[in-house]
């Protein structure tokens, strides 16, 4: 798969905690990306932040908590990223959680398949 030059960023901001069907909802997003056929998907925990309650949540020993922001990142073509989105939105909607979803413009440097063609080290 190539990737154009130009793609977008598309950034999914929730808690760990979040569940969709039994699952970590970020585990969920992730494997709905891939049955997609996006370009890559990364879930990222976070070790602090806050959202709209201002409860920060943090991973210091004290204050541990089971529910860490998690952020997950999707990179592709804007077509393919904006198909998704009625998806991201019906796993939200399963979830009954809240999260913050946002977009961007991203030059792509380099992209490189790491599949079966690739030389042996």
């Amino acid at each position: 798969m190539e990737l154009k030059a130009e793609a977008r960023l598309l950034r999914v901001f929730l808690g760990e905690g979040d569940q969709a069907k039994h699952a970590p909802l970020y585990e969920a997003i992730v494997r709905e990306a891939r049955a997609a056929g996006l370009a890559g998907a990364t879930a990222w925990r976070g070790v602090m932040g806050f959202g709209p309650t201002s409860r920060i949540r943090t991973a210091k020993v004290l204050d541990l908590s089971a529910d860490l922001p998690v952020v997950v990142e999707i990179t592709d073509e804007e077509e393919k990223i904006r198909a998704f989105l009625p998806v991201l939105k019906r796993l939200f909607e399963t979830s009954g959680c809240g999260g913050l979803v946002t977009m961007e413009k991203v030059e792509v440097i380099h992209y490189l398949h790491g599949g079966a063609d690739r030389p042996a080290d």
